[in-house]
């Protein structure tokens, strides 16, 4: 499983701490019984955000006075193991690298054996919404961000 974003799968894989247990949901399914194929991005969604609450971010965004959102730019999923209704998933995610305004995060979904299931990877932009443009990193951001 070699992905343009992972050099080494071993090593990729043992620089994630981060997860969130996920239990598959029947209306996650296909009439196959297979999860379908948009739900990954959603569970990236739910990782995603619970990971920059834990950093700190969220709170920071979420401030009445705060002139700057997280955006996403760019999102990919690749698909290598099926999972089904009722299984038991971790879903990692991980800061790759942090530029001025955005953030590359990567995504890691295993089951229960640690199986790797499904990987992603995504562009996180800071933007002012009142401009639509990008906004630089605050230095307690960036402190967050580097941890």
């Amino acid at each position: 499983m070699q992905k343009s974003y992972i050099n080494n799968v071993e090593e990729w894989k043992q620089e994630f701490s981060f997860y969130v247990p996920i239990q598959v949901r029947f209306s996650e399914t296909d009439m196959f019984g297979h999860l379908n194929n948009t739900v990954p991005f959603i569970y990236f969604e739910q990782a995603r955000i619970e990971f920059l609450n834990h950093l700190g971010l969220m709170q920071t965004w979420m401030r009445n006075e705060t002139k700057s959102i997280p955006v996403v730019a760019d999102l990919q999923c690749d698909y290598v193991k099926q999972v089904f209704f009722e299984e038991k998933l971790k879903v990692f995610v991980k800061v790759a690298s942090v530029g001025n305004s955005s953030m590359d995060l990567h995504y890691l979904g295993v089951n229960n054996q640690d199986e790797i299931c499904f990987t992603g990877r995504g562009t996180v932009v800071q933007i002012n919404p009142e401009i639509g443009k990008s906004v630089p990193w605050e230095e307690s951001q960036m402190t967050q961000l580097l941890i």
